[in-house]
């Protein structure tokens, strides 16, 4: 089987698909992953081929205020910038860069982030079948509101329209039970398996963790790698008039002085945002990054930003979470932990704000417990290996049908 790989977005983005694609190739198949080349970096050292073909995140944004599909209004809306990263016009520029690839290298099987499209398209065109992976803003795509959008990329470059249906047709993938699902729409059940531990084996914590106080709770607070990559990114001609964003370093300040007020010990990770000099308390040590999913496995709390994929390793590691979200689908990832008892939505994004909530959940039982419940389910899920099996069954049925609606185009032709 030969297993074609497609992600935008953020890094967050690139370590959702790594264990599927690592799992494929594992079981002797070959893999192509096509990323931006900023995500080239989540695939080292892997035994399947990375293209960096893909344009930039921040150039999404930019084409899709130039096409007139997304106006400066509606940069502030979710749902509608989701489907606008998913559905606009860069769709069709990366079809272009993505179909010859994949008529070269003939996949029996497209696997796609959730918020990546020209992937399903090009299955579309080669007529093969596509199953999307994990993804944050994938859980806010609407099917049905994502239409339109496809079936104008369809037009674009020849294809035949298709219904909402179409996007998960061939199924997706998840790394939750389904009763904790945090997709926001009508779509089918995932073919679920285990969130994997750390996707970095050589991963370890510093020394020094083993040093903190251990009879006193240890808060883990950090904020993601996306916002960093958008602090990052060079001004946009024609987006100069953009709504800011929330500063993310107040988002810290906040994290950091909250816990500073708390009876507990604390790490809280930049993501590389930068900080203004401003004093630590001596009970939070601030790092530019660290193992995530191995820290979260000694933590008692996450204080966190919202993303998807920190979601679903807080859950692994049975940690109750107090999100302080800050911007895209995290709003609504806040809610929906609430929403579960997982944890708390963090609303008054300030020092007291933080440390209110803190306080509350590390003696909250009923939070922890639901937690865990959620881990053992987790933990309960099959091994991401054992996805595989359930990717060959969908790529040689594909190729059934294929063969099959070939053999009824020629039993009518000769009956005619």
């Amino acid at each position: 089987m030969r297993v074609l790989c497609s992600v935008t977005g953020s890094p967050s983005h690139a370590r959702a698909m790594l264990p599927v694609a690592s799992a494929v190739a594992r079981a002797g198949h070959q893999v192509l992953a096509v990323v931006p080349a900023a995500l080239t970096h989540v695939f080292a050292g892997e035994n399947f081929p990375v293209r960096a073909v893909l344009g930039p995140i921040e150039d999404i944004l930019r084409d899709q205020l130039a096409s007139g599909e997304l106006t400066l209004d509606q940069l502030t809306d979710a749902t509608v910038m989701i489907r606008e990263f998913v559905g606009g016009p860069q769709v069709t520029r990366n079809v272009g860069t993505i179909l010859p690839i994949a008529r070269e290298f003939r996949p029996d099987l497209v696997l796609r982030d959730g918020t990546e499209c020209a992937g399903m398209l090009v299955a579309e065109a080669l007529g093969v079948p596509q199953v999307s992976v994990p993804s944050g803003g994938g859980n806010l795509v609407d099917p049905v509101g994502l239409v339109d959008h496809l079936n104008r990329r369809r037009r674009e470059i020849h294809l035949p329209e298709q219904g909402p249906d179409a996007l998960y047709r061939h199924g997706r993938l998840d790394c939750v039970p389904h009763r904790y699902t945090f997709n926001t729409h009508d779509v089918p059940p995932a073919i679920a398996y285990r969130q994997p531990d750390t996707v970095a084996d050589r991963e370890a914590l510093p020394s020094w963790v083993s040093e903190l106080d251990p009879t006193r709770p240890l808060v883990f607070g950090a904020v993601g790698t996306a916002l960093s990559m958008v602090l990052d990114a060079p001004p946009q001609p024609g987006l100069e008039d953009t709504p800011p964003m929330r500063d993310p370093a107040e988002g810290l300040r906040a994290i950091i002085e909250g816990l500073g007020r708390l009876d507990c010990a604390a790490i809280v990770s930049t993501g590389g945002v930068p900080l203004p000099d401003i004093p630590h308390p001596s009970n939070v040590h601030v790092v530019t990054g660290i193992a995530q999913p191995l820290l979260l496995q000694c933590a008692d709390l996450f204080v966190t930003h919202g993303g998807y994929n920190s979601i679903r390793e807080s859950l692994r590691a049975g940690v109750p979470m107090a999100v302080v979200p800050q911007f895209g689908d995290q709003p609504v990832n806040a809610d929906r932990v609430a929403e579960l008892g997982l944890g708390r939505h963090v609303v008054e994004q300030t020092a007291d704000g933080v440390a209110s909530a803190c306080s509350d959940l590390l003696t909250d039982r009923t939070t922890t417990g639901t937690v865990r419940a959620a881990q053992r389910e987790m933990l309960a899920l099959p091994h991401v290996d054992q996805v595989v099996r359930r990717l060959e069954e969908i790529a040689a049925g594909a190729g059934q049908v294929h063969a099959a609606d070939q053999a009824d185009t020629a039993v009518g032709a000769g009956r005619g």
